[in-house]
């Protein structure tokens, strides 16, 4: 049996990023992947025992990676509004400094192939945090789902917008912020 090497893993997990964002989901072959990764098909099938296994690992990797940023800088700790402020410019830095890996989960994340994904520990941590500000009478009771919307989407928005000056989108990241507060927090 071959001896697993960090590096060709990373190599895999880049290359898989790079033919889905190029090619999508679909196109995307196990040769095509080893090829744009530098190594033969035969050693992606030492780390992964599938294409669908290794797409669902990396995501859920990629996609749990994300929760643990965010939620290394929150606390149940902090008032409402730092919360949402860290929340939403940590989310924002996060999208900015890895855009194909956030490309590359959101788009995964609407795959059948994903179906299995949805057991991600990071969204229930979030979860837990928001219900507690809820009983806390910190955020006001609405549905959870409408709260992580009101979280992330305008954030996308803004990220999509930051084509801008960076002056502009601070700005429009400042707004969308005191916004995202005077409707969540009671």
């Amino acid at each position: 049996m071959r001896r697993k090497d960090d590096g060709k893993r990373d190599s895999i997990k880049k290359a898989v990023v790079q033919v889905i964002l190029e090619q999508g989901m679909h196109a995307a072959s196990v040769s095509k992947i080893a090829k744009a990764a530098g190594v033969s098909p035969a050693t992606v099938y030492v780390y992964y025992e599938s294409k669908d296994d290794m797409l669902r690992d990396i995501y859920i990797e990629y996609a749990e990676n994300i929760y643990k940023v965010l939620l290394n800088h929150l606390s149940i700790d902090m008032p409402g509004d730092i919360f949402i402020d860290r929340f939403v410019r940590e989310y924002y830095q996060y999208i900015i400094e890895y855009e194909e890996v956030f490309h590359f989960v959101e788009q995964f994340g609407g795959c059948p192939l994903s179906h299995g994904c949805h057991i991600l520990k990071g969204p229930e941590r979030l979860n837990d945090i928001l219900m507690q500000y809820q009983r806390l009478g910190v955020l006001n009771n609405y549905d959870i789902k409408n709260i992580w919307a009101m979280l992330l989407y305008p954030v996308k928005a803004v990220v999509k917008d930051s084509k801008n000056s960076e002056s502009t989108s601070q700005k429009q990241l400042d707004e969308m912020i005191m916004i995202i507060q005077k409707a969540l927090l009671k």
